[in-house]
């Protein structure tokens, strides 16, 4: 990357965390489309929630899948949820489970957590509270808390 391409993709982040949208689309888009798995992540969002531009489910899942399957762990954590509640994408269980789990591989607790709320409530898999309280103590939860 060229310093102005750093500094292109730095005002763009600037700009979705300051919430200028239209301006972080703009300036995004282009390194989703090379590849960059942050760009793809971000522009999901705003594709997936209507910010910056027209709401877009079908954008939104092509970038987060496309960001998950080069490991970006929030980009996994994400389309774990999207599988999870059937948002942009079919409700799939399994999927959800997969992803939650690649997401919780690199740390993400809150991937853990759900994972175990899950298996504890039979969300979109088989119920497993054993697999559940396994998980939640892995997530750091006593056995008192859950």
């Amino acid at each position: 990357m060229s310093e102005q391409d750093d500094m292109n993709f730095s005002s763009g982040v600037a700009a979705f965390e300051a919430k200028n949208f239209s301006q972080a689309m703009q300036l995004l888009n282009p390194y989703a489309e090379e590849g960059d798995a942050e760009a793809q992540f971000r522009v999901a969002i705003m594709h997936q929630n209507g910010l910056g531009v027209v709401a877009n489910p079908m954008a939104a899942y092509k970038w987060m899948k496309a960001s998950a399957e080069q490991g970006l762990a929030m980009a996994q954590h994400s389309l774990g949820f999207m599988y999870m509640e059937g948002e942009c994408v079919d409700q799939n269980g399994e999927k959800a489970v997969e992803w939650f789990t690649k997401a919780a591989d690199q740390g993400l607790v809150g991937s853990l957590t759900t994972l175990a709320m899950m298996y504890e409530e039979g969300k979109g898999i088989e119920r497993d509270p054993e697999k559940a309280r396994e998980l939640y103590k892995k997530a750091g939860f006593d056995q008192e808390e859950v």
